[in-house]
């Protein structure tokens, strides 16, 4: 089983290059096999996830050819199969963006319901409200979604709750209906609006998104596009929090600095130096950091994605800190992970009460979800001793090249694959 082995201690400084966000990757490659003309797609982040989706995409006839390691080249002509086989989507939750595009281009799909990280329940019911409200039977049985109709008709649509999956989802399906769609109460994320362009360059005509309106007027066909994908904000916040915690000083490029204003407020508030340019940020931090408190919100609020990573930095702050997790019930499991390093957190339903403490101690632990792995990849590089990180196979969903990108920023890790590894890396390091 791979593992991180890490000796922590080393402020981290230098440069580091962001990827194409993850969130949106996933949705326009979904939403590439809804014309029959070829599509380039720029910028894509090499992690399993996507990987995942390429293979399902692949599963039914599309064709993905890689131009080079962040470029590939969908052609979807040849699709013959709807359905998408339960092996992908308990890989990857978002392989159900398949049953959005199949459903608008072919009127019919389906797809096993989702899987992904286990971080709190993440209903569907939006989903299939959407697609219904367009005009589509849908069916949920034997542990798989199915959705038809002879002919998808624009709605009125309004979202009980602020949803990614399902705003992506049903404007899918949407760009190809016939009339207008609106959708209501939409999901603000900086990929839903990457999503939205991605398809208007391919022909559809959406207006509104990165608003809480998205009007959508459908048309007969898509058509091919080169489209590059946004830089990730997830990843972006993660290294901005790299620098806090260790106190270094990180130049991060490949960024668009909007996307993390909420980050940069709490970085700036707890003592961090933030100086921004136009496509990247340096973050300083030079003295113990201060507490705060911080509650999760949709966007352009504080990302659930970073409320691991700024728990563990809190974590280390000065005084008591309160994180409150408003998106996902189940997102404090690393706590206990963070406990065996010495932290002094007590969570009380979807609150976490955080008394910072000096130091933390290097441990055995285990990543129990994607942003919770690369928050105890952060706290162990501030460990004394060294960290051993079990179940590093979350991280690899979301972050390209994470270790090597940490190693040219000072850190001292390694990833192992056997206990002789990890004897080779402490005799090495000392």
């Amino acid at each position: 089983m791979e593992q991180y082995i890490i000796k922590g201690g080393s402020p981290l400084a230098g440069e580091v290059e962001i990827g194409g966000a993850k969130n949106a990757a996933l949705g326009i490659l979904a939403a590439s096999v809804m014309t029959k003309d070829p599509v380039i797609i720029e910028n894509l982040p090499d992690v399993r996830d996507t990987a995942v989706l390429i293979q399902a995409m692949e599963s039914i006839g599309t064709r993905v050819e890689r131009i080079d390691r962040h470029t590939v080249k969908v052609i979807a002509a040849g699709i013959n199969s709807y359905s998408i086989e339960d092996g992908y989507i308990k890989k990857i939750r978002a392989s159900y963006y398949m049953l959005g595009a199949l459903l608008g281009r072919f009127k019919k799909a389906e797809v096993a319901l989702p899987g992904g990280c286990n971080i709190g329940s993440r209903p569907i019911d939006q989903h299939l409200k959407g697609f219904r409200a367009l005009g589509a039977k849908v069916e949920v049985s034997r542990g798989m979604i199915s959705a038809e109709s002879e002919n998808l008709v624009g709605n009125h649509i309004y979202m009980d709750v602020v949803t990614v999956g399902a705003t992506i989802n049903v404007m899918l399906a949407a760009t190809l209906a016939n009339g207008k769609t609106i959708i209501e109460n939409a999901a603000k994320e900086p990929h839903v609006v990457d999503v939205a362009n991605f398809l208007n360059s391919m022909g559809a005509n959406i207006k509104g998104a990165g608003t809480d309106v998205i009007r959508i007027k459908g048309v007969e066909e898509l058509h091919g596009s080169t489209y590059s994908i946004i830089p990730d904000q997830i990843e972006a916040g993660t290294f901005m929090f790299a620098a806090a915690i260790t106190k270094g000083d990180i130049m991060i490029k490949n960024v668009i600095p909007k996307h993390l204003e909420s980050i940069s407020a709490k970085l700036i508030e707890i003592g961090c130096e933030i100086e921004e340019f136009d496509d990247c940020l340096r973050v300083v931090a030079t003295k113990r950091l201060a507490s705060t408190h911080v509650k999760t919100l949709p966007y352009p609020g504080f990302p659930t994605d970073m409320q691991p990573q700024i728990t563990t930095t809190l974590a280390l702050s000065e005084g008591t800190s309160i994180v409150t997790e408003s998106i996902f019930e189940n997102r404090f499991k690393y706590v206990g992970e963070l406990q065996r390093m010495g932290a002094n957190i007590k969570v009380e339903g979807n609150t976490a009460i955080i008394e910072g403490v000096d130091s933390f101690s290097g441990a055995g632990i285990s990543a129990p979800d994607l942003r919770a792995g690369a928050a105890l990849v952060l706290a162990a590089l501030v460990a004394d001793g060294f960290t051993i990180i079990d179940d590093i196979r979350f991280i690899e969903r979301g972050y390209e090249d994470f270790p090597e990108k940490l190693t040219a920023l000072g850190a001292c890790m390694e990833k192992a694959e056997s206990e002789r590894d990890i004897q080779k890396f402490k005799l090495k390091v000392g």
